[in-house]
């Protein structure tokens, strides 16, 4: 991932583009949506359909305005709700550009610092706390210990290539890990070392939107939407070694499931 989008080049790709947007925004018809309304959703079909690759800048405010023969008020205000929506992204001194997504599938049991390693970036953490304690009622109760139990907290910004990504919150039992201290960059990683890999986890997925703190520290505006996902992950004998709350910028990640119709099933009833 890079901080500088790509600007689209040459002049022929950006006529591709206000030609894509014409064309889907019915620009020259009548139409009771309002019109700043159209070329939003003309903006998003080019994005959900490759026109506008991620991390692609798009054109201005006033050379796309003039381009479409829009005011640059239209312009603004459709691009505005995509911003607001997590598909474009804009940042002081550069360019308006298409969000980067990472696709993160569901069916195998990895880290954050393998994600990132797997798709080419690099990974990173800010640590925002980490402490020994006995643990809270709730913390207890997921990971079935006798309450008192001690267990490290550990809450990280995870960042790709420099760039936010998440919030971290995990809470493992000592008996698992030591000492916060013991994780260097990946959490899995120690427990690997220490011999206590999980192999298995259960995952539940929420939509939910950044509250000011949480915005401030991922880089994203207030009320923007999040993933808020809360994993269980298990030993091989079935103990709980790590109960985790991430929350994960909505506008640069998508959870990725292969379904499949049963062995002995037949076609799938709609």
């Amino acid at each position: 991932m890079s901080d500088r989008a790509a600007v689209i080049e040459p002049a022929e790709e950006t006529e591709t583009l206000v030609r894509f947007l014409r064309r889907s925004a019915r620009l020259d018809a009548s139409s009771p949506t309002a019109l700043y309304r159209r070329v939003q959703e003309a903006l998003r079909a080019a994005i959900d359909g490759k026109v506008l690759a991620p991390g692609t800048a798009i054109p201005g405010e006033r050379d796309l305005a003039a381009r479409l023969g829009l005011s640059r008020v239209t312009v603004r205000q459709a691009i505005k709700g995509l911003v607001e929506d997590g598909l474009l992204v804009q940042r002081h001194g550069a360019r308006t550009s298409v969000a980067d997504r990472f696709e993160k599938p569901l069916s195998v049991l990895t880290s954050f610092s393998q994600d990132m390693i797997g798709r080419g970036h690099k990974p990173g953490t800010t640590w925002l706390k980490a402490e020994v304690g006995p643990a809270l009622s709730a913390e207890a109760l997921a990971l079935g210990l006798s309450p008192g139990g001690e267990v490290c907290r550990l809450h990280r910004l995870r960042t790709a290539d420099g760039v936010p990504m998440a919030l971290e919150h995990s809470i493992v039992p000592r008996v698992y890990l030591a000492s916060p201290d013991l994780v260097v960059d990946s959490l899995y990683a120690a427990l690997d070392a220490a011999g206590h890999s999980p192999v298995r986890a259960l995952q539940r997925i929420r939509s939910d939107v950044a509250a000011a703190e949480e915005a401030g520290l991922l880089g994203i505006s207030p009320g923007a939407s999040l993933l808020d996902v809360e994993r269980r992950c298990f030993l091989a004998d079935g103990a709980a070694v790590e109960y985790c709350r991430s929350r994960y910028r909505g506008d640069t990640y998508d959870f990725m499931v292969e379904l499949q119709l049963p062995a002995r099933g037949g076609m799938a009833s709609s």
